[in-house]
């Protein structure tokens, strides 16, 4: 019987080109769009190299002041003074690392010129990541002591610098007028990492600007790692009371702020934290909000327009159906024809799509478009986008191929 079914389809399907042809571009475009964004999503948010940690780190990125009264509001990055006074002193955690956000400069390089992103950091930044030293080593907290001026390159910079796979460590690189030893060389990351990337990592002990203020604002952030996953929420409970006795700035007739906020986040809240610009709110809800609708219109659109094919597929055969029905077929035989129909179509457009997803992931992971991108397929959202698929075409078939199966033997033959 089943197989009966698979026979009639399939020579249904390969009679109606433009409709098969229509009704798979829907659903493997539908697919492959979702799991390629979907794998963009997991890769700025999923732990990934060289942040292997990132699910169980907690970050500071933002200090925001508001002025209520008045309505103003100032809000940066932390400074290294604030994460030395109020991060870590506090007793929970493992590790606390400090790094600036990234910057770009124009660096000469056997007379061309290359831009690269640069960031310093403190030696507790190497424990916490993961980066792979292809040669050399990372810097200590013994060569910042010493006040060495030494740098961490990546690859990119070692291909550039000194040619494809030769050693660079122990040479000196010259970066805005100033003399560094090459120390290691690091495997690059993608710029989408966004509190780890960079071209060039240089020690704290060689930024140009005073580290000893006592400003909360700076070009800083803060990752802390804890001794292990369940001690997060202590961190952030200890550090909600660090931040509960902060003292705002000392504002003046036009900004004179009285409130502050700071929290330590896992990277997701901070990063929806910093898209919603409220300190009071992390952002979350209208990050799911946005990610879901963005979701729905790509699933509906394509869905719609399937569900509009798939009825007037149905009520083309309206003439098809008679026939059949004048030879005997139930309308039980009838429906079930067209679910086996949808069914198919469905699955096959599957099978384009992982095959269409693969090669877009493929070539954005080898373009070089995003350097160091590394995107991955997602089965588990493109499993439950398929069923979605495949209700949506069950829901779409079914209804109108039951309509046509109840007509009369005479009135289907007339359309």
């Amino acid at each position: 019987m089943l197989f009966n079914y698979l026979k009639i389809t399939l020579a249904v399907l390969k009679r109606r080109k433009f409709f098969t042809f229509i009704s798979l571009f829907g659903i493997s475009f539908t697919l492959t769009i979702l799991v390629v964004a979907t794998a963009f999503m997991d890769h700025l948010i999923a732990p990934g190299y060289p942040e292997i940690n990132r699910d169980r780190s907690l970050y500071i990125w933002n200090i925001k002041e508001k002025d209520t009264k008045k309505g103003g509001q100032s809000s940066g990055p932390i400074s290294f003074s604030f994460i030395n006074k109020y991060v870590r002193t506090l007793k929970t955690p493992a590790k606390v690392a400090a790094a600036t956000i990234p910057n770009s400069i124009n660096i000469y390089l056997n007379n061309s010129k290359l831009n690269v992103y640069y960031r310093y950091t403190d030696a507790n930044f190497w424990d916490i990541t993961s980066f792979d030293f292809l040669e050399g080593k990372s810097y200590t907290q013994q060569n910042i002591d010493n006040n060495d001026f030494v740098v961490v390159i990546n690859d990119h910079v070692r291909d550039e610098y000194v040619g494809k796979g030769q050693s660079a460590v122990g040479k000196m690189i010259e970066i805005d007028n100033v003399n560094y030893r090459i120390i290691g060389v690091v495997r690059g990351c993608p710029i989408t990492r966004l509190q780890v990337s960079s071209d060039l990592y240089f020690p704290y002990n060689t930024y140009k600007s005073d580290l000893k203020g006592e400003r909360y604002r700076g070009t800083f952030a803060a990752i802390i790692l804890p001794n292990n996953p369940a001690d997060l929420s202590k961190i952030q409970d200890e550090f909600a009371q660090v931040a509960s006795r902060l003292k705002p700035t000392l504002g003046d007739k036009w900004f004179n702020p009285d409130k502050i906020y700071v929290s330590a986040d896992t990277y997701l809240t901070s990063f929806t934290r910093q898209l919603k610009g409220d300190g009071e709110n992390s952002g979350k809800s209208i990050f799911f909000t946005i990610l879901f609708g963005v979701t729905f219109l790509f699933m509906s659109l394509p869905a719609i327009n399937l569900i509009n094919i798939n009825m007037s597929r149905i009520m083309e055969r309206a003439s098809e159906i008679g026939i059949r029905k004048a030879f005997g077929a139930s309308a039980n035989t009838l429906v079930m024809q067209f679910v086996i129909e949808n069914i198919i179509l469905t699955l096959i457009g599957g099978v384009i799509a992982v095959f269409l997803s693969l090669g877009v992931i493929y070539y954005l992971n080898h373009s070089g478009l995003i350097a160091y991108i590394d995107l991955s397929f997602n089965w588990k959202v493109f499993s439950i986008a398929l069923l979605v698929s495949l209700i949506f075409g069950l829901l779409s078939g079914v209804y109108p191929a039951w309509r046509m199966s109840k007509l009369q033997v005479v009135e289907a033959l007339k359309n």
